[in-house]
């Protein structure tokens, strides 16, 4: 500054923008001025160079116009022409002053009102009747619906309005509904992109819906500017007692609301006189007020600490300078609200009375000058002012302005100095300037994006169905055997685990993975028919079996041949039925090695569905096996196994049922078989081999192992030691155990081997090539995972060697049941891949009997859950399957009737065969004796005749 009044008045300028910073201390106008009418020149140059310092302090300011122009408007209409002007956000400094540009949306809706009014098509539609008659009521709503078409044509803004302005109001009205958009497309779990491109095409369908030709904005009820046009009390006075409520879900009340108010404010412009000026500057004010809100929510307030300021370097009437400062302090009087806008006027020396003149027509006489600094008489001034404002705004006081500071300036306080000075207050950025900013937006932006990619990675890596931010966390990925992943738990939603299988070079892999592709399409169609056409006469069953593959076991048909029966079982109910049977599958992993993990899901979904009432599976008897039973069993879920052989588990678990004959049931009946084999009145060897359970789940091995050698011994064989051999990548290491077995100095004539299915053809291959074996009559007894071998007189690839019978059990006699059952025929008419070529009961997709025992477990279990054609509870479920009986089932009769709380029941399907090699080369296997479910009498020797 080069003068000392330009030092303390802007050192006082200075310390209000302090105080701004902390508060909201009420801003005057200031009114400079000569003392001596000859220094009016070196004011105006005052207010320049006020203007150039708080410029260069960042601060946001506006210069009015005040230059003379040409025409014949009144005082008045050139002040509302400059308040006009200044909705312009460019007037008002760059992006080099703090944060983002002003906003006038008040401004700007007054002014569109205003080019409405004064539109060239609205003079013929004013109406001229007066007001109150039919005709001048009538005329009224044709010209207040002539305006609200212009102002649709304007979209409800100036006719020429800022563009950026334009983009940044549609953005932020329409930016909440496309996020709204994505939000609620993500619930519904699609890809990431999916909910993107929703709320963007939500954004750009309601841009285009907002821009139609003729038509009003969209949500024009919801905008900030269309409340405050409703419900400011300074336009009451020109509301005709329509309603101002602004409801979101009341739209068309909300518009009539807006419509009427517009039309009410429009005739009052038309009419003049102060009130489209101070209408002007309100909303100018009101913008202003809402551009520094410190509760809004980009904090905007705490971010501009400095106040607006607007500078008028001339202020005279025929410019209507004078008009705007009187506006100003009137409609700040009459609000009685504090804005941040903080005016600087220069004033003539010979105008300054004008704006300081009371009613009376008197001049007020002002203190007179002391000789103390200007800095000290511009906060006693100041302060005085403050603490008087409020009576001074009383209309009854003398001072009608009561907003006014004047402060008279002495000529030697205008005199040039040689040194220029600037004052600036503490000028340190808020802290929430750096914590809540654009770039703090960004980085936070770009932090929650790092974090939901990395929770949706995580998502995608756990879950087999996952979206953006959701997933369906009833099946979870999981490390398959040998490399690779494989999806575990229960088939909700749109999981599909033959999704999972991975294509081999085994024919007979890739075969089964179809096969089980088509069984899942055909239960979700018909789980959707049922949930379609029967809501509330369905039950659901899970089945719960393996249905993945591995590399060391590519192929699911174990789990597709269950799933086979489940499916046949499903569509025979809901043909012949009135209560419907839902299906859902349940994965346990490649040989069921995740059924804890499986159980766990069964045991959740049970809490949330009523209709579901017990499982079909866990077929195969493994370490986890009594946590697992143990789980459902608290869960209070009955389960009803096909295949698992367990002795344990009806004696422990009290939810257990199982069609499969136990594995010490079997080793008696293999006794019969052994009886024969023993030398009368010598010594017959024999031994027990048995799979190295060591870092394997497998317990059905060990439990065969244990009952096969009581049996031999009970029997009164001489036992040699047992040998137990490893299995590494999948492939049995069976050949040292070979050596040390035919090579031995007692070679054994019977063997138990409690193995697997798939260690049974390298075991032959060694015994068959082994001095002392090649040539010596071997008999092999094991349990019924032999029934899923196909033997090469049977249409597959497994065999026996020379010289050496495998007698083995086996869990479904289908032969003496098949003529009394319906099972094959319906299978034949849903099953259409069966083989009609052969023997229903001896084709490759029922030879193993486990598609026949998944079926029937399956229908007993519905019968359980359906008694007298009623939806039961799984509780009732529970209760009703100890009086399961069912005849004609695929295996003979299901009966539960006699099966003891807390011990093994008698009267299951077993059957034992003898398979041996034929001169032609071929393996033929034999049925030696059997009996169907149902049917209690043991089997005996004589029975059982090997000869």
């Amino acid at each position: 500054m080069s003068t000392e009044a330009g030092i303390d008045v802007q050192r006082q300028l200075e310390s209000l923008i302090q105080d701004f910073r902390t508060s909201d201390p009420p801003m005057p106008v200031i009114v400079l001025h000569a003392e001596d009418p000859a220094d009016d020149g070196r004011v105006i140059e005052l207010v320049d160079e006020l203007r150039e310092g708080q410029q260069g302090h960042g601060t946001r300011l506006a210069v009015a116009s005040t230059e003379p122009q040409p025409g014949t408007d009144t005082p008045t209409a050139r002040a509302a022409r400059l308040v006009r002007d200044l909705g312009d956000p460019g007037k008002w400094g760059d992006r080099s002053a703090a944060y983002r540009p002003y906003s006038f949306p008040r401004l700007g809706l007054v002014r569109a009102l205003q080019e409405a009014t004064d539109d060239p098509e609205m003079r013929e539609h004013w109406p001229t009747a007066p007001a109150g008659t039919p005709e001048g009521n009538t005329q009224r709503e044709q010209a207040q619906t002539r305006l609200l078409r212009i102002l649709a044509r304007q979209r409800w803004r100036p006719r020429r309005p800022p563009r950026r302005q334009i983009l940044l109001t549609d953005v932020q009205q329409f930016l909440p509904m496309g996020v709204l958009g994505a939000f609620t497309a993500l619930l519904t779990r699609p890809e990431w992109y999916i909910a993107v491109l929703a709320g963007i095409g939500l954004m750009v369908l309601l841009a285009v819906l907002n821009h139609v030709p003729g038509r009003a904005p969209l949500f024009l009820w919801l905008r900030g500017e269309s409340r405050w046009f409703l419900t400011t009390t300074f336009l009451q006075s020109a509301a005709r007692h329509q309603s101002t409520s602004v409801r979101l879900l009341r739209p068309a009340h909300s518009w009539r609301a807006i419509a009427a108010r517009a039309y009410d404010v429009s005739e009052a412009m038309r009419e003049g006189g102060p009130f489209p000026l101070q209408l002007y500057v309100l909303a100018l004010l009101e913008d202003l007020r809402s551009n520094h809100r410190r509760r809004s929510w980009d904090l905007r307030g705490f971010k501009r600490t400095r106040p607006p300021v607007l500078f008028l370097r001339r202020t005279g009437r025929e410019n209507g300078g004078i008009e705007l400062i009187r506006a100003v302090s009137d409609v700040r009087s009459r609000r009685s609200e504090l804005d941040p806008l903080l005016i600087v006027a220069g004033v003539a020396a010979n105008d300054a009375p004008l704006l300081d003149r009371g009613a009376d027509g008197t001049p007020r006489v002002l203190p007179s000058p002391s000789r103390s600094r200007l800095q000290q008489r511009l906060r006693g001034w100041y302060d005085e002012w403050a603490g008087n404002l409020r009576a001074d705004q009383s209309p009854s006081r003398t001072n009608a302005l009561p907003w006014v500071l004047r402060i008279p300036l002495p000529r030697e306080e205008l005199v040039e100095l040689r040194d220029r000075r600037c004052v600036r207050a503490g000028h340190r950025p808020p802290l929430v300037r750096v914590v809540w900013s654009v770039y703090s937006l960004a980085l936070a932006l770009l932090l929650v994006c790092a974090a939901g990619g990395a929770h949706s990675y995580e998502l995608h890596r756990t879950y087999c169905s996952a979206g953006l931010l959701s997933a369906n966390r009833d099946t979870e990925r999981h490390s398959a055997p040998g490399a690779g992943t494989e999806c575990v738990g229960i088939a909700t939603g749109d999981v599909r685990f033959g999704a999972y299988l991975r294509d081999t070079d085994d024919e007979e892999a890739d075969e089964q993975g179809e096969r089980l592709r088509a069984l899942e399409n055909r239960i979700h169609d018909e789980n959707a028919r049922v949930l379609r056409n029967h809501s509330g006469t369905y039950v659901t069953v899970v089945y719960a079996g393996p249905l993945s593959s591995s590399e060391v076991n590519p192929s699911p048909v174990k789990g597709v041949e269950e799933l086979t029966g489940v499916y046949l079982a499903q569509r025979v109910v809901n043909e012949n039925h009135t209560v419907k049977m839902r299906v859902l599958l349940a994965n346990g992993g490649a040989d069921m090695g995740h059924q804890s993990e499986t159980a766990g899901a069964v045991a959740a979904y049970a809490e949330r569905d009523p209709t579901f009432v017990g499982v079909v599976g866990f077929g195969r008897d493994l370490q986890s096996s009594p946590e697992v039973t143990d789980r459902l069993h608290k869960a209070e879920v009955p389960i009803v196994s096909g295949t698992n052989s367990a002795s344990y588990l009806p004696k422990d678990f009290s939810n257990w049922f199982s069609l499969a004959v136990p594995d010490e049931h079997q080793a008696e009946a293999l006794g019969h078989v052994a009886r024969q084999l023993r030398a009368p009145g010598g010594t017959t060897h024999a031994m027990v081999l048995a799979r190295d359970l060591e870092g394997s789940q497998d317990r059905y091995t060990r439990e065969q192992a244990v009952y096969g050698e009581e049996m031999l011994r009970r029997e009164g064989f001489r036992m040699l030691r047992t040998r137990d051999y490893r299995v590494v990548n999948g492939d049995p290491e069976l050949r040292l155990h070979a050596e040390l077995i035919c090579q031995g100095k007692d070679v054994p004539s019977v063997i138990y081997f409690a193995g697997r299915v798939e260690d049974v053809g390298p075991l032959m291959t060694q015994l068959s090539i082994q001095p002392g074996c090649a040539n010596k009559e071997i008999s092999i007894l094991t349990g019924d995972d032999l029934s899923k071998a196909r033997f090469s007189g049977t249409g597959g690839s497994d065999g026996v060697a020379p010289r050496i019978t495998l007698y083995h059990a086996a869990l479904a006699e289908l032969e003496d049941a098949a003529p009394s059952t319906a099972f094959y025929e319906e299978a034949a008419r849903h099953l259409t891949w069966i083989e009609q070529d052969r023997l229903p009961y001896t084709s490759r997709d029922f030879a193993s009997g486990q598609t026949a025992l998944s079926h029937d477990a399956a229908r007993a279990l519905y019968w359980a859950a359906s008694r007298q054609d009623v939806p039961q509870s799984r509780a009732a479920t529970w209760v009703n399957l100890r009086s399961v009986k069912l005849d004609r089932m695929a295996t003979g009769t299901i009966d539960f009737t006699e099966a003891p709380l807390y011990g093994e029941r008698h009267g299951h399907s077993i059957l034992i065969k003898r398979v041996r090699r034929t001169p032609a080369g071929v393996s033929e296997a034999e049925v030696l004796c059997s009996r169907t479910a149902g049917d209690a009498e043991p089997l005996d020797a004589k029975e059982c005749s090997i000869k």
